[in-house]
């Protein structure tokens, strides 16, 4: 199947693809090739495209894809092998949760200050939230 194809069934944009395969994540043979020179994907790439995909949804990076899909080639992605590397990403995605909580707590806390307490000397001064440490201080 062509490219277009790919983008078709997979949602992935042309770039991605072209983006996947320049980083080795999927290899187009050059045999693999129309007589136009068009490439020529098969279904195994499409299944690795959409596996890809499935794993960037968990929110994995591309080399934890790369290793994910190394152990998936080499039959090892048992739940036992690949448990430790999920319950890592969980953690990760747990500290990042509390990270975003810190920060829309702070920017929450700005907008009330602001609201409340902005008053600058002239109309198209800069909004304090975003040059003044004293807006997003946490409240007491």
């Amino acid at each position: 199947m062509l490219i277009g194809q790919l983008v078709k069934q997979t949602g992935l944009s042309k770039d991605t693809i072209r983006f996947y395969e320049k980083h080795g994540l999927i290899k187009v043979n050059r045999k693999e090739r129309r007589e136009n020179n068009y490439k020529e994907y098969s279904d195994e790439i499409l299944t690795r495209l959409l596996t890809i995909k499935r794993l960037k949804g968990f929110g994995f990076t591309l080399n934890e894809v790369a290793d994910l899909l190394e152990m998936i080639e080499m039959n090892e992605a048992s739940c036992k092998n690949v448990s430790s590397k999920i319950s890592s990403k969980v953690s990760l995605l747990d500290e990042k949760i509390r990270e975003l909580i810190s920060i829309r707590t702070l920017l929450l806390n700005g907008v009330s200050k602001c609201a409340d307490n902005c008053n600058p000397e002239l109309p198209e001064d800069n909004c304090a939230i975003l040059v003044s440490d004293k807006f997003t201080a946490n409240s007491n």
